[in-house]
């Protein structure tokens, strides 16, 4: 008995989140020239990942009847700051929709749902729901990126069961 397949997220790309943004960020930090992240924020996420994808090899070693599956995350999401009107994101994907002002729309002493707080009209235009999460469409592309594109190693796809005896069991065709 026990687990036989497992999937393992990597890190976001911190150095894009209005959290991180706001807090450390200033005008002697490096920013990427495309996306407007924190450069040595998403160089550590990155170098995570690279790490916990060693270690998850090792796993695979070691467990070779069970399937292992890194889901990237990283590479995932920042598809949308490369190229956010691509997947129907307007062109503020470093602002929180629900925010309370500040270049980044995020405020750490508040939470969304305080009275200072504004929300967007558009939530699914927006990346960062609070500056810390993500809004449902950057879910929905997330979910699409992983299990229905090539953004899972080994892709999940070619290790998910194509059917299955138990009533309820696996993923529905209709997600």
């Amino acid at each position: 008995m026990g687990a036989k397949t497992l999937v393992v997220p990597g890190n976001f790309p911190i150095g894009c989140f209005p959290l991180y943004l706001t807090t450390y960020g200033s005008d002697k930090e490096e920013y990427d020239p495309i996306t407007g992240c924190l450069t040595k924020l998403n160089e550590f996420a990155e170098y995570h990942n690279k790490m916990l994808q060693t270690k998850l090899n090792h796993i695979r070693e070691l467990n070779p009847k069970v399937t292992v599956i890194y889901a990237d995350y990283y590479n995932a999401v920042m598809q949308i700051y490369h190229s956010p009107y691509e997947y129907g994101f307007q062109n503020e994907t470093l602002k929180a929709c629900c925010g309370c002002g500040g270049p980044f729309n995020f405020d750490s002493t508040m939470k969304c749902g305080d009275l200072c707080k504004t929300v967007c009209d558009e939530p699914n235009m927006y990346v960062s729901w609070d500056g810390v999460h993500l809004t449902e469409g950057a879910y929905k592309l997330l979910f699409k990126s992983l299990f229905q594109g090539s953004f899972t190693t080994p892709e999940f796809y070619s290790v998910r069961p194509t059917s299955t005896s138990q009533a309820g069991v696996g993923l529905s065709s209709s997600i």
